[in-house]
Order: C-alpha cells, then structure tokens, then sequence
C-alpha cells in the first residue's frame, strides 16, 4: 500500500523526479497548486505577470511569482518562477523550450490563468456590459489556456501518464445555472470543454486531462474584500453567511497533489471535479481539518431551501 493510499496524501517525495508547470501561480489557488506538488517532493516551474518588478493589470504587488517559487522550495521541492504572460505565444514557447532544455520532461500541467474578477459585471444583461472588459476576459480565460496547452502538451505527452488540470469556477453540474454574467458565464465553462476535448486527445498517450473548481475560495483577494485574514476569516460570516462554507486554497492543492500522485487517475479524465470531491475520494482536509463540501451546500440549503447550516458540510 503506498503512503497515499494508506493516508489519502501524497507523501514527502512521492513526486520526486517529476516536472510540473503551474500557470497562473502568483496567488490563490495557483500558488497552493504548485505549493503543494512541491510539497511531495516535484520541480515546479511557475508562472505569472506580477514580479518583484513589475505588477501585471490585477494590481497586486504583494503576492509574486518568486515568492509562490520560494514558497515551493520550502515546503521541499524546487520552485522556479519564470515570467511570463500567456497570452504571448512566444513567451510561453520560449517557456516551454526552457522546461524542455533543463528538465527533458512534463509531468503535469496546471492551467490555473484567470486574473479576471476585476471585470466581472454580475446581474448586468449582455447588452449592457463594458465590452472590452468583457471580451479580455475571454482573452485571460480561455486563450490563455489554449495558447499553454498548444506549446506544453508536445513535452508532455513524450511519456505516457501525463496529467492536464484546467481549472475553473464551478462543476459542470453548479454551472448549469446562469452565473449571472454571460460572458464570465462561457469563460468559466470554456475549461470544462478543453478538459473534454484533450481527454480524447491524449488517450492515445496515456495522459489524463480533468477540470477542477475550488468552492467558495479563500483567496488572498477575497480576504481582502471581507476585510480579514486565514486566521480571522471567520467573523466575515456577519458580513456574508455563505462564506462559513469557504475554504482555504490548501485544499484544491492538495487535490492536485493527490490526483498527480495516483497511478490510476485515468480513471478521472475528461470528468469535471471539485476539491471538496477529491477531498472525499482521497481522505484529506483542509488546513482546519475540516472536509468543506461547498457545492453540496449550495445545492442542498441555498438552491434547495433544506435546513441545515454550511457547519453540516464541513
């Protein structure tokens, strides 16, 4: 039985030797990706717009592609950040040449680009939306995807047993409802579709492709909005009660972690998947021990009106 199967984890060094990519890694869950594949022991190559010495459109100084590369470091991997914007083909060519040129390997791919929020205009119809904001979002979420996918995925598929992660926001099935802006709407279920496609696509090199949606994320950003911190985020409850069912970005890391780490994550390809599912499969918690099940809350007592509390999902 190997450690993760016994603990629902991957152990220290269970992905030694294996080379990832977390695109999109400044912060949130991108960062707790790379962090956590770095934890079990892979070389982590991350990416982003925001430096030491420049800040990309999102307007975040705080949180950098070198301080996600340390952080991997630390937690017993090797992080290394590489600048890059992706929606620049020949930055990420260049990107991939470089993984290519010191690894010799792809391992796993995490698409986590967005950057969006800022342009999201909810309970505004179509016609009344700011159109350039509304088409860049387009260009941050789904092209940027694309245009990694096309460069990465020739590196990747070299050995078989590759691993494509495209995350999003919402499941398949929580996306069924309007998410109340078009276009966040389509750019948010591009993913589901990409992860759809490449499954059929890298069958035939054994690689697996999924798509993955953290719930209701507790992001550096959305603390900010609430106005507290990972230790104090509880009192942001008065202020919005949904928020009792968040959770930390350890979560979805530790849900790639332990799909990278499966011998038998194939069986997931082309599926749709949330932390909160992969929290349950493989037997791990979040930071606080708890095991959040965001969009079985949602369903059940927010769309559902059954009584109960977001305490009964955790």
């Amino acid at each position: 039985m190997t450690a993760q199967a016994a603990t629902g984890q991957a152990a220290a060094g269970e992905l030694a030797g294996r080379v990832a990519l977390v695109a999109g890694a400044t912060r949130g869950a991108g960062r707790a990706m790379a962090v956590e594949l770095g934890r079990a022991g892979a070389l982590v190559y991350v990416t982003g717009r925001t430096t030491r010495e420049r800040v990309s459109e999102v307007g975040r100084p705080t949180e950098t592609i070198e301080q996600t590369a340390e952080l991997v470091t630390a937690a017993g991997g090797t992080g290394i950040a590489v600048p890059t914007d992706h929606l620049e083909p020949a930055q990420v060519k260049a990107l991939i040449e470089r993984i290519d040129r010191e690894q010799g390997r792809l391992d796993v791919l995490v698409n986590s680009v967005w950057g969006g929020d800022r342009l999201i205009e909810f309970d505004t119809r179509l016609w009344d939306l700011d159109l350039d904001n509304a088409l860049r979002m387009f260009r941050l979420g789904i092209d940027t995807h694309v245009i990694t996918s096309h460069f990465a995925l020739p590196l990747l598929i070299r050995r078989p047993g590759g691993l494509v992660v495209e995350v999003t926001d919402g499941t398949v099935a929580f996306n069924r409802r309007y998410r109340g802006s078009l276009c966040f709407d389509l750019t948010k279920n591009a993913p589901h579709r990409i992860a759809f496609g490449l499954a059929a696509e890298l069958t035939e090199h054994g690689g697996t492709a999924v798509s993955l949606t953290p719930g209701f994320l507790r992001s550096e950003e959305m603390l900010d909005h609430f106005g507290v911190t990972e230790e104090t985020w509880r009192e942001a409850v008065a202020q919005e009660p949904h928020f009792a069912i968040a959770e930390s970005p350890a979560l979805i890391g530790r849900g790639v972690r332990a799909l990278a780490a499966d011998p038998e994550r194939a069986r997931w390809t082309g599926q749709s998947l949330s932390s909160g599912q992969l929290a349950k499969e493989y037997g791990f918690t979040d930071t606080d021990g708890s095991r959040p099940d965001c969009f079985g809350y949602f369903e059940d007592v927010v769309f559902g009106g059954k009584e109960a509390t977001a305490a009964d999902y955790r």
